[in-house]
């Protein structure tokens, strides 16, 4: 059952989360349907996944529905914002979460310049065209709350290709979302949350050097985790934020460098 609080409380409200099938976005799904929402599942290709997060959802007693969509081209994503929205009549939450895995998915072998056009096609253009779409869509009816993903590194730097690449990506979208909050403003809310060191897949098996570089650079001196993430989006989405809106809000222990 729903485990609603008097805080981050979002019953009644329906949300879709994209890249929702693992890893953050899966913790998102699961929070949200606690605090009370009806929740969309987008899924890239794991369509088996997103049904396994989908039935747990509606295992704690919300609505859930997955929808499958390919970002790497522009020409379904307003066809997908349309079935969005048609499904529960509207959403009062838009989660842009999908993004391109470059370091277990199958683009962590390409070369530099193929891993920069997925992000850019993907992370940067699908996300902010969805984002505007979904907020514009919000911004005619009740009102709603968008949540972006950023990464806290972006915007002070990370050596090696990953580092660059995620950085040019990362930071488009921040700063989209804060230009986005302010075009949206008043009747949409648009935040960003930037994730540090969170283990997801790559975590769970990256060498003791990298768990050694976690720990050292985390005042906190753990990873993250996906419901660490979760829990600041229910915050975020919830009518407890009220007042805030165009911000780029850390996830990550505390970490300045």
């Amino acid at each position: 059952m729903a485990d609603v609080s008097a805080f981050g409380d979002l019953s009644g409200k329906r949300a879709l989360i994209t890249g929702g099938s693992s890893g953050i976005g899966r913790a998102m799904a699961l929070e949200f349907a606690r605090a009370g929402a009806d929740v969309i599942i987008h899924f890239g290709k794991s369509s088996d996944a997103a049904l396994v997060v989908s039935e747990e959802v509606r295992q704690i007693g919300q609505k859930s529905v997955v929808l499958g969509a390919d970002f790497s081209a522009p020409d379904g994503l307003e066809e997908f914002l349309e079935r969005s929205f048609a499904i529960w009549r509207g959403l009062d939450i838009w989660v842009g979460n999908a993004g391109v895995d470059l370091l277990t998915g199958e683009s962590a072998n390409a070369d530099y310049p193929t891993k920069l056009r997925r992000l850019l096609d993907v992370d940067v253009q699908a996300g902010m065209l969805l984002a505007k779409g979904a907020g514009q869509r919000m911004a005619k009816s009740d009102g709603g709350s968008v949540i972006t993903i950023g990464w806290d590194q972006s915007d002070r730097g990370m050596e090696g290709d990953s580092g660059e690449l995620f950085s040019a990506a990362k930071n488009a979208i921040m700063g989209f979302s804060r230009s986005l909050a302010m075009s949206l403003a008043p009747t949409v809310r648009v935040n960003c949350i930037a994730p540090g060191w969170i283990k997801t897949a790559w975590g769970e098996t990256a060498s003791e050097v990298w768990q050694e570089r976690v720990r050292r650079e985390t005042p906190l001196r753990r990873w993250g985790l996906p419901e660490d993430v979760a829990r600041l989006a229910r915050f975020l989405a919830s009518d407890d934020a009220a007042y805030i809106t165009g911000q780029v809000i850390n996830c990550n222990g505390g970490a300045v460098r």
